[in-house]
C-alpha cells in the first residue's frame, strides 16, 4: 500500500521568492488597498486600519528587520526542503488554491483534483510585461515567469479520485492544460517545485481548493473531513509509493492576525481537529483563506507528528498588513 510519510505547510507569499530589498516596494499596494479582510470579519480600507492601530507597527516594518525576518523564512524553507530530500518521496500532493489561474470565474469548481499527465505553468510575465519588478521577480519563483512544465501523478490521482466518489466527495477533474497562455498552473504549485523540489522531478498530485472566491468555499469542518479522506484513500491504494502532502499558501494576509495564526499552528502541533474544524469562516477569506489548505492537509496527517515549525509575523506597513508565515514540517513518530 502507499504511505504517507511526510506533511509540509508551507507560505507561499511573494515576499519568499523575491530579496529583502524589494519588500518595501511591495508594501507599497498595501496603502493603496481599499478591503482589507480582518479575522474578526470586518472589512476596512489601509487608512482605516491605519488608523484604528496608531502605527504600533512601525519599528517592526524597516528594512533591517525585512532583512533578519528573510533569513529566518529562507532558514525554514531549507529545512523543508531538505525534509523533502530526505524523505526519497515518489510523490507529492500540493494542496493549494487556484487564483484565476487555471481555472476563472466561468468554471470555479470548489474541488478539484488534476490527473493530466505534467503541469503546465501559466507565463504571467510573458503576457504582462509591465508587472512591478518585484512582481516579476515574485513570478521568476513562482514558475510563472514563462512556460515550465513538471511531471504529474497520473496513477495516485485517478485513484484519489475514485475514492473520493466512493467516499461521497463530489470531485471536479481537470485533465489537461489546452494553452498554458490562457489558462494554467500558479503560484501555489509553482512555489513548491520551484523552491522546495528544486532539481528533483518529483511527479505532483495537485488538489485545487476553492477557498477565495464565494459562494462556493467549503466551510473549515468539511476541509477536515475530505483531508481524512485523502489520507485513507491514499494509504489504501495498491504500491508502495512513499507520499508527502504539502498545504501550499497562508497563513493570514493581507492584514496579519498574530492570535489567529498561533492558535492554528497550535492546533496543527497539537492535533486539535475541534479547533481546526470550527475556525470561523468570516475570518477566512480573501488572503487569511488559505488557511483552509492547511486545514486539509491536517485531516491527512493525522498519523504524523509535527516536527518542526517556524512562525514569522511580517508587519510590512506601519498598520500591520503583511503576511504570517508559517513553516510545518509532519513526520512519522
Amino acid at each position: 500500500m502507499a504511505e504517507i510519510v511526510l506533511g509540509i505547510g508551507t507560505s507561499h507569499s511573494p515576499l519568499l521568492a523575491i530579496e529583502p530589498g524589494l519588500w518595501a516596494e511591495r508594501a507599497k499596494d498595501d496603502y493603496r488597498k481599499q478591503e482589507l479582510y480582518l479575522a474578526d470579519g470586518r472589512v476596512v480600507s489601509y487608512d482605516r486600519l491605519a488608523e484604528e492601530s496608531g502605527g504600533r507597527h512601525a519599528d517592526v516594518a524597516t528594512p533591517e528587520n525585512f532583512e533578519k525576518q528573510a533569513l529566518r523564512a529562507q532558514q525554514a524553507l531549507d529545512r523543508v526542503a531538505r525534509a523533502i530530500a530526505e524523505a526519497d518521496l515518489d510523490a507529492l500532493v500540493i494542496i493549494g488554491d487556484d487564483q484565476e489561474e487555471l481555472f476563472s470565474k466561468a468554471h470555479l469548481p470548489a474541488l478539484a483534483v488534476f490527473n493530466g499527465p505534467e503541469l503546465v505553468t501559466h507565463p504571467k510575465n510573458e503576457l504582462n510585461p509591465n508587472l512591478p519588478s518585484w512582481y516579476k521577480e515574485a513570478n521568476k519563483g513562482y514558475k510563472m515567469d514563462t512556460v515550465h512544465r513538471h511531471p504529474a501523478a497520473v496513477g495516485l490521482a485517478n485513484g484519489l479520485i475514485e475514492g473520493f466518489i466512493e467516499a461521497g466527495v463530489d470531485v471536479a477533474v481537470a485533465g489537461e492544460v489546452l494553452d498554458p497562455r490562457k489558462a494554467g498552473f500558479g503560484h501555489a504549485y509553482g512555489f513548491v517545485i520551484d523552491r522546495l523540489c528544486g532539481d528533483r522531478r518529483i511527479p505532483i498530485l495537485p488538489i485545487m481548493l476553492n477557498t477565495y472566491f464565494p459562494p462556493n468555499v467549503p466551510r473549515p469542518g468539511r476541509c477536515y473531513d475530505i483531508g481524512e479522506v485523502i489520507g485513507r484513500v491514499l494509504t489504501a491504494l495498491p504500491g508502495d509509493e512513499r507520499v508527502g502532502i504539502v498545504a501550499s499558501g497562508g497563513l493570514t494576509h493581507f492584514a496579519v492576525d498574530e492570535d489567529l495564526d498561533r492558535r492554528v499552528i497550535r492546533a496543527l502541533e497539537t492535533g486539535d481537529a475541534d479547533t481546526l474544524r470550527t475556525l470561523p469562516p468570516l475570518g477566512l477569506r480573501s488572503g487569511n483563506s488559505e488557511i483552509l489548505n492547511w486545514v486539509m492537509a491536517a485531516g491527512a496527517l493525522t498519523g504524523l507528528t509535527v516536527t518542526d515549525s517556524e512562525y514569522i509575523p511580517v508587519h510590512r506597513t506601519p498598520a500591520g498588513t503583511g503576511i504570517g508565515l508559517a513553516f510545518l514540517v509532519w513526520q512519522p513518530a
